[in-house]
């Protein structure tokens, strides 16, 4: 959606939902667009992968919101489009990159801190969303919601692209919305 605006409109927030707002502020404010040129699973870009996990991780919230639980929307929604803010292509031969796995959390927060001031939750979220490969748990419930939302899109993503007429077209937070009893989201149908 965010691709056919011209840059003005890109930092006009006013229009869009709470994770197009959010990931429209970090792009305007610091490297998110950079993670446009890099591919995560598949097909699809690092972008495409945190703002699933951002809309996921934002259905897991309502359905939990509904059942009286307390989340820190803005953190989670900040943290997940930030989980892998490592702003390179782990794909490349690069000999730094053969341990991506398990190192791209520390380096993600890293690049994190410096364009933006983070929350203690959004640094629990960056540092902890690949529990249990990494393996300090999360300590607060919006950095569980993304590890659980960033595993499933990663499955999704990965998955997707192999069934035959599927591809990875059709968002893993889609599918989790769906689940949780989430609208639709009126401006991009997702």
């Amino acid at each position: 959606m965010t691709d056919v605006l011209t840059s003005d409109e890109r930092c006009d927030r006013s229009a869009l939902d709470e994770v197009e707002r959010a990931a429209l502020a970090l792009e305007c404010d610091g490297r998110l667009g950079l993670t446009r040129g890099f591919i995560q699973h598949g097909t699809v870009s690092v972008y495409e992968h945190v703002r699933s996990v951002a809309r996921a991780s934002s259905a897991i919230a309502s359905a939990l919101e509904r059942a009286g639980v307390r989340v820190d929307r803005a953190s989670l929604i900040r943290g997940a489009l930030l989980h892998d803010y490592f702003l390179y292509d782990w794909h490349d031969a690069d000999p730094s990159h053969r341990l991506h796995g398990f190192t791209h959390p520390s380096c993600a927060l890293t690049r994190a801190e410096e364009d933006f001031e983070l929350t203690e939750r959004e640094r629990n979220i960056i540092a902890r969303h690949m529990f249990p490969l990494v393996p300090v748990p999360p300590t607060c419930r919006e950095a569980w919601i993304v590890c659980m939302a960033d595993k499933w899109c990663a499955l999704y993503e990965t998955v997707a692209a192999r069934l035959p007429g599927k591809g990875a077209s059709v968002s893993a937070s889609r599918h989790v919305r769906t689940r949780m009893g989430v609208e639709a989201d009126s401006m991009t149908g997702e």
